[in-house]
């Protein structure tokens, strides 16, 4: 059974920093990209940063250069750090990523409530 699991989510002020972490576990042959999504009230999901196995990243316009997608793949961890955090990125962020078992399958974690606020 395989998991990912978001965490450090939380309540910050306007240009404040948050670290997200996203976690695979299970019985894990390999894991391709990484990538974080958003999702604000009301709004479509979107896709925030995206990180290979190789550690390549992109991002989108929205986020570039105050976000940063990094991983750890002995950890099987990916990380977003959020600088400059706006009202704007105030959303439940998810992780996703595609998972080689014995079959591969893209995951979905349950997601963390980030929120920007005075």
């Amino acid at each position: 059974q395989v998991q990912l699991v978001e965490s450090g989510g939380g309540l910050v002020q306007p240009g404040e920093s948050l670290r997200l972490s996203c976690t695979a576990s299970g019985s894990i042959f390999s894991i391709g990209y990484m990538a974080w999504y958003r999702q604000a009230p009301g709004k479509e999901r979107e896709w925030v940063a995206t990180v290979t196995s190789g550690s390549n990243t992109n991002y989108a316009q929205s986020v570039k250069g105050r976000f940063a997608i990094s991983r750890d793949n002995a950890k099987n961890t990916a990380y977003l750090q959020m600088n400059s955090l706006k009202p704007e990125d105030t959303a439940v962020y998810y992780c996703s990523a595609p998972i080689t078992t014995s079959t591969t399958k893209t995951y979905w974690g349950q997601g963390t409530q980030v929120t920007v606020s005075s």
